[in-house]
């Protein structure tokens, strides 16, 4: 039998993509040289001698907990993309370096040990996704679940009291809990489930209003439902970030799975209309917005720079190169330099290239999760990618903007860099994520050993996207043919381009006579039927 190969979009018979395991190995060790050079640099700017012990253990804790994150990809996720791993761990590594150095400035709470903890925990949760979750589509069954779970996780903190202004802890027993931080996966499994089943409903039905499409009430009221949440949460937890982090990620995928721009604006318009309206009557979230607007108006009523201010001050001490790390007066940021204002002490010793390389680093991050979205064949997949990606896009720019005074400040971690227990292990399991799904999207079609051919991973999801039934082979819509017709085979007309096939050769009792046969345009000799 002549091979076939099952997907023509498939590489070749017996080509197999590289798996880049090598690759990823030597930029984890050059991420983590980078990261133990910061130790170093901080440990002998400050106390002009060799390092202590401290620095030599991040540098080992951080080395141990690279080369298991790598054991696992290499066992459990051979294809996955190569460089999504270095950049976490690089950025683990530059924000456990920051927080090392600014433990200099409060000797009395130390943060660095407590987040090589957290750390530590979210590379073993990062390990058990990868173990466990061996096929990513199994998500899409719990996308209800995963909705309920989020509310949850949204509402409990509601019920204790406010930290700085927002009620977006719990706090037990001197453990802090930050739950939206797991909420926004979960929120995002569900969103992206929920827009591959309804796609073209959004995209296609419903009435036509000016040059916008709008769906059915049925399919309108979950965007509504969002956006109600999105506003709910702003309201009773006075957290800004977190609403717009959640309304921000559904606007995306909803452009992404419509392909209609129309929702971009919709969904600004909705976004702006909920701030305005809470920040006119939200006390909390007022004095952010003021701020924000005039950041030097402690200053003119002698009231001394608050925190905004002095983040100001930083960024413009930095310069181009910075003052170098540990030369920078970062105690003068106040309580939130180690989480909220942890940017502005980057910004201050590494300056705008210290901070363009960062940026950097996050734009690959996230160009990285959009390349794997772009590369899988299923629509909850693909949305899921660039769900995920975006998660990390929007908290960027929310904080970066919010420290830069782009936008008004709010109360949110930087992805890896900024101490929080909550966000860094959060962040490690969205790491897991994308790379399972990188995997997939880079893993080659089997290849079958008998006919040396490449068969699809899913004969079913093949069938479907080609329109066919995986039993037969046949197109879908084609209600009937030589297969499904129920007539005699001697009244049956012969197709003109079909002769017999060499396996089993012509029936004698409908096989006409070569001199006296039928003509092809009148059928078969009446005579010839039973």
């Amino acid at each position: 039998m002549t091979p076939t190969r099952a997907d023509p979009d498939a590489p070749p018979p017996g080509l197999r993509l590289p798996q880049r395991r090598g690759v990823e190995l030597a930029l984890l060790v050059g991420a983590v040289l980078i990261s133990a050079y910061g130790y170093l640099d901080v440990e002998l700017t400050r106390s002009n001698a060799l390092p202590s012990g401290a620095a030599l253990r991040y540098g080992a804790g951080l080395a141990a907990l690279a080369l298991l994150a790598h054991l696992a990809v290499r066992w459990r996720a051979r294809y996955a993309d190569p460089l999504l791993l270095p950049i976490a761990v690089l950025l683990n590594g530059l924000g456990l370096v920051l927080i090392f150095r600014l433990d200099l400035e409060t000797p009395g709470d130390r943060a660095a040990p407590t987040q090589l903890i957290w750390s530590t925990l979210g590379v073993l949760l990062f390990t058990a996704v990868i173990v466990v979750v061996r096929d990513h589509r199994t998500l899409q069954r719990y996308a209800y679940v995963s909705a309920a779970a989020a509310l949850v996780l949204m509402v409990v903190p509601i019920f204790f009291p406010a930290i700085n202004g927002a009620k977006i802890w719990i706090r037990v027993a001197g453990f802090s809990f930050q739950p939206g931080e797991f909420a926004k996966i979960l929120i995002t499994v569900f969103f992206a489930a929920y827009l591959a089943a309804n796609r073209a409903a959004l995209a296609y039905a419903g009435r036509r209003v000016w040059r916008m499409q709008l769906p059915t009430g049925r399919v309108l009221g979950p965007v509504v439902a969002i956006w109600l949440v999105s506003v709910g949460v702003l309201v009773l937890e006075r957290d800004l970030g977190t609403s717009l982090l959640f309304f921000g990620v559904f606007v995306v995928l909803l452009y992404v799975a419509t392909g209609r721009t129309g929702w971009i604006a919709v969904g600004l318009l909705l976004a702006a209309a909920g701030a305005v309206a809470v920040g006119s009557v939200e006390p909390h979230v007022h004095s952010r917005v003021h701020d924000w607007l005039h950041p030097l108006a402690s200053i003119d009523a002698g009231q001394g720079a608050s925190q905004l201010a002095q983040s100001l001050f930083a960024f413009s001490a930095g310069g181009m190169l910075g003052t170098g790390l540990a030369e920078g007066h970062s105690a003068l940021i106040g309580f939130a330099m180690k989480s909220d204002f942890i940017l502005a002490t980057y910004g201050e010793e590494l300056g705008l290239a210290g901070l363009t390389a960062l940026f950097l680093l996050y734009a690959l991050l996230v160009a990285r999760g959009y390349r794997a979205g772009l590369a899988l064949r299923d629509p909850f997949g693909r949305l899921l990618a660039v769900g995920l990606a975006s998660l990390l896009a929007i908290q960027v720019f929310v904080i970066a903007g919010g420290v830069m005074g782009l936008i008004p400040l709010t109360g949110m971690a930087m992805p890896f860099l900024a101490q929080g227990g909550s966000s860094v292990v959060t962040n490690w399991i969205i790491i897991a994520l994308l790379i399972r799904l990188s995997d997939h999207a880079r893993a080659p079609q089997p290849i079958v050993a008998e006919t040396g051919v490449i068969a699809p991973a899913d004969p079913a999801e093949d069938a479907r996207a080609r329109g066919t039934t995986p039993e037969t082979g046949r197109e879908r819509g084609r209600e009937r043919g030589p297969e499904t017709d129920s007539r005699p085979e001697t009244d049956r007309r012969p197709e003109p381009e079909s002769g017999p096939t060499p396996e089993t050769g012509p029936e004698p009792e409908s096989s006409p006579d070569p001199d006296t046969g039928p003509d092809p345009d009148t059928g078969p000799d009446p005579e010839a039927r039973p």
